[in-house]
């Protein structure tokens, strides 16, 4: 149930659903998904905490830089499910299809690049 529970609370929140179907294409570092949604560091890592905590991703640090991939074989039968669902569920929505166009920008930039504007600040 405990399982089942964190899976629906991390599914329940736009930002997280734009997270999790940013990472279709593969890996991306947590300063990409910054760059995606436009929201405050703190704000994009406890998205990503929370995801990763119901099993729907995995995340690796390679020196500062932490990155968040789908959790594919990793995932329990429920977990893969869930994104499986998702996937098919949003595939169509007007904000992925924004949001596929806007990490074609972000892929191509340097981490550094990428991750200035909020470390300045």
């Amino acid at each position: 149930m405990k399982s089942f529970l964190a899976i629906t609370k991390a599914l329940s929140d736009e930002s997280r659903l734009r997270s999790l179907l940013a990472l279709r294409e593969g890996e991306l570092c947590l300063c990409q998904i910054i760059a995606l949604l436009g929201l405050s560091p703190s704000t994009v890592s406890k998205h990503m905490d929370i995801l990763h905590q119901a099993g729907l991703v995995q995340r690796r640090k390679e020196g500062r830089w932490h990155h968040f991939r789908l959790s594919g074989r990793e995932g329990t039968p429920a977990v893969r499910q869930a994104t499986r669902w998702v996937m098919q569920t949003l595939a169509d929505e007007p904000t992925i299809a924004a949001d596929t166009q806007k990490l074609c920008c972000v892929r191509k930039q340097d981490l550094e690049e990428v991750s200035a504007c909020y470390r300045a600040n």
